[in-house]
């Protein structure tokens, strides 16, 4: 993509920031959408729940807002704060974007792997049904809150993120402090798979969806060989060289983590087909140089 103007919603959390220094580094211009009063000249403010934003003329619309799904336990309220803040806010961006004029010409929604629900030992892509349970609700509502959007002609992508590794952020910001203090457990019997992607790649990923303009519609972005619990808990270990010898029961994990323990103890094999047949190429596909890269990026 030539220098173009693109907005980002969720430009504090972990992807969005590192989109935004990305964006930036390559002379692109960042508007950022804030629900407070602006503080900046590259700040608009909108409020998702009311519905409204006024949407500057721009090239490019990217939402990665969203409340944290591991940031609080998963009580009735939170639930419903998880679901009202990424479908409103979509809802709010995509008949926005249907009604600009000029009309960016993409759209790129954040989603989740969640949408799979709990797959066992098969593995999934994209043409894979939507799960049942509570991610995966969410996820559909999420991905249907952009169809204003694609009904006006933008080209609108729904970018299915798997567990992003990085320091700073994340599940994986909890896990480094206990892997380093020699506190790293596998959880439950550690046969559940993971479906994680570095943030570099999951950054470039985004990238590569906004600058293509033949793509549109779901794509899962996970490294192309997700792992199961057992395989990344002894890959942390080898790698921060602190070997974990514990393991979290799932009994107590569920009574611990309450309706977020069926997240945690869930497998999800998911691969990211359309990805790499639209040529992307993961710079860590594996998770030992996953990590590593998220140590020295730290």
């Amino acid at each position: 993509m030539e220098r173009a103007r693109i907005v980002v919603a969720g430009a504090s959390g972990l992807i969005g920031r590192a989109l935004v220094r990305s964006l930036t580094a390559d002379g692109h211009e960042v508007v950022r959408l804030v629900r407070r009063e602006p503080r900046a000249a590259d700040e608009v403010r909108w409020d998702p729940r009311a519905g409204r934003v006024e949407l500057p003329v721009c090239d490019a619309v990217v939402n990665l807002a969203g409340a944290g799904v591991g940031n609080r336990p998963w009580t009735r309220a939170y639930k419903e704060e998880i679901r009202a803040s990424r479908v409103l806010g979509t809802r709010t961006l995509a008949r926005a974007l249907a009604g600009a004029q000029p009309r960016p010409r993409v759209f790129v929604n954040g989603s989740a792997v969640g949408y799979y629900g709990d797959t066992g030992q098969r593995a999934v892509d994209e043409d894979a049904p939507a799960g049942e349970g509570f991610l995966p609700s969410v996820c559909v509502e999420w991905e249907s809150a952009a169809e204003p959007a694609r009904q006006a002609g933008v080209r609108t992508v729904s970018v299915r993120t798997g567990l992003v590794v990085a320091r700073e952020g994340g599940a994986w910001g909890r896990l480094f402090p206990l892997f380093r203090a020699g506190l790293g457990t596998r959880l439950g019997d550690g046969r559940q798979y993971w479906s994680y992607v570095s943030l570099h790649d999951e950054v470039a990923a985004i990238r590569h969806l906004l600058d293509r303009d033949d793509l549109s519609g779901p794509f899962n972005v996970t490294a192309p060989e997700p792992l199961t619990n057992r395989e990344i808990t002894a890959a942390m270990g080898r790698v921060l060289r602190r070997p974990a010898v514990l393991a979290a029961p799932a009994p107590l994990l569920r009574t611990v983590l309450g309706d977020m323990a069926s997240d945690v103890l869930g497998s999800q094999r998911v691969l990211p087909r359309r990805l790499l047949e639209s040529g992307f190429a993961f710079a860590f596909p594996g998770i030992d140089d996953t990590i590593r890269a998220a140590l020295d990026r730290g």
